[in-house]
């Protein structure tokens, strides 16, 4: 168990490391664009000639470092009779898989009514870039309205909401506090409490749920991108957060939904759990899904964290950085317009190096940030205002500029992780 050693990762070490890269490695000679049923999910791809480190694929074999995780939403005699006779609506993009195929589709073959379907961020289909408002449509498979909870309208309407008895959640989070499944997860939660709504959270792994590390998001500081007083690696899955979230009375005025959560099976804390599918555009395999949570700060500075490239969040760079390697960001799905585009970054390849083992013990390591800072240098002017809406704190920045070393910093919110473990227990469905 985490006990007080909040930044110590639970025992899997090297032999897990080493089996990952061999499951699931994908073949160089090919690419996998192999899809669901509904939607249509595209598995990851390398155009540059190099494999990634741990790249989706759905049917590799079982291993000793492989789980028999069996999701939410795989527990259909479970669930099924909560849908019964009632008008439902589904939040849900592309990773809502049952097997290969889709929820709705699995719903719909089994007599459910759904009424409308909500999107996150990257719509249903899980193909439009990092902030692209998508529009609402009504799919031409099913006739079934999409509604999109990006853009200006991320709270549902209540007129949206009309009809609908209970609202199905299914999506795969990554388990940092800045991925905005979690907040459109909220927002919904909070239209249901106003509206008397059920909600019911088909629950997924948190392949970062092994650990908890981060400052905790400073009421200032909130936005899409953070919500919640939580560290930035909370180590929770959705369906624990959903509990917390109305636990501790988090939604407007203190609200409480309805809620139920279906809890994976054969699941804990401890579990390295490998997506079947990317989660979004930009995070196309498990290692940048372990790197998120040290390099998405990049975004709120002028470096390029590859978005654009073939390896978005392993990479990063910038014209005046002096390294031997280097890239060029262009346009590409899922980063029509990436920053830095057509420009030639010098900076860092971490698809191989350092090993996942060394990710998992580090957690969140500031030393790439820092390193490029001092760089590059320019002081505050180097940080752009969504910086801190990242970080969730105002110090990461000011200590950067003062001078300060990763260590230093990560040692001033060894407090907020050692609160929020004991906070988070009444919460947890899992074993930690």
């Amino acid at each position: 168990m985490l006990h007080n050693t909040p930044y110590k990762y639970l025992l899997c070490g090297l032999l897990l490391a080493a089996c990952t890269a061999d499951a699931f490695a994908a073949p160089k000679s090919s690419r996998d664009h192999e899809t669901g049923e509904y939607p249509g999910t595209r598995r990851s791809s390398v155009t540059s000639g190099e494999e990634p480190a741990t790249s989706f694929k759905s049917n590799v074999p079982a291993t000793p470092c492989s789980s028999d995780v069996i999701v939410g939403a795989g527990q259909t005699e479970r669930y099924l009779p909560l849908l019964a006779g009632r008008n439902v609506g589904l939040l849900t993009n592309h990773t809502g898989l049952v097997g290969h195929t889709h929820l709705v589709d699995t719903l719909l073959a089994r007599g459910v009514a759904i009424r409308r379907i909500f999107a996150p961020e990257h719509g249903f289909r899980g193909e439009a870039d990092a902030g692209e408002s998508v529009a609402s449509y009504r799919d031409q498979k099913t006739g079934i309205e999409v509604v999109s909870l990006y853009g200006a309208n991320k709270r549902p309407k209540p007129e949206q909401l009309n009809g609908i008895d209970v609202i199905v959640f299914d999506i795969q989070d990554v388990g940092l506090r800045f991925y905005t499944y979690l907040s459109s997860m909220h927002y919904m939660m909070e239209a249901c409490a106003e509206n008397g709504v059920d909600f019911l959270v088909l629950d997924r792994p948190n392949p970062n749920g092994f650990y908890v590390d981060g400052p905790i998001l400073d009421p200032k500081n909130r936005s899409f991108v953070g919500m919640h007083p939580i560290p930035i690696a909370h180590g929770m899955t959705l369906g624990e957060l959903a509990r917390m979230i109305n636990g501790e009375k988090w939604l407007r005025n203190g609200g409480q939904c309805a809620l139920e959560v279906i809890p994976c099976l054969n699941y804990t804390h401890q579990t390295r759990y490998t997506l079947p599918v990317k989660p979004s555009p930009n995070l196309p395999n498990m290692r940048a899904i372990y790197l998120y949570g040290s390099l998405c700060y990049f975004e709120g500075t002028p470096l390029s964290v590859g978005r654009g490239t073939d390896a978005p969040f392993q990479i990063y760079g910038h014209p005046k950085l002096q390294s031997s390697y280097s890239f060029t960001p262009q346009s590409n799905p899922g980063a029509k317009n990436p920053p830095l585009r057509g420009v030639l970054c010098h900076g860092e390849d971490l698809r191989r190096e350092p090993p996942d083992s060394i990710l998992w013990k580090n957690g969140i390591n500031l030393a790439y940030l820092i390193e490029s800072y001092r760089q590059i240098g320019g002081g505050e002017s180097f940080f752009l205002p969504i910086f801190d809406k990242l970080t969730g704190v105002s110090y990461i920045r000011e200590m950067i500029v003062a001078g300060a070393g990763a260590d230093e910093i990560k040692s001033r919110w060894k407090g907020d992780v050692e609160r929020f473990l004991v906070q988070r227990k009444p919460y947890l469905l899992y074993e930690e």
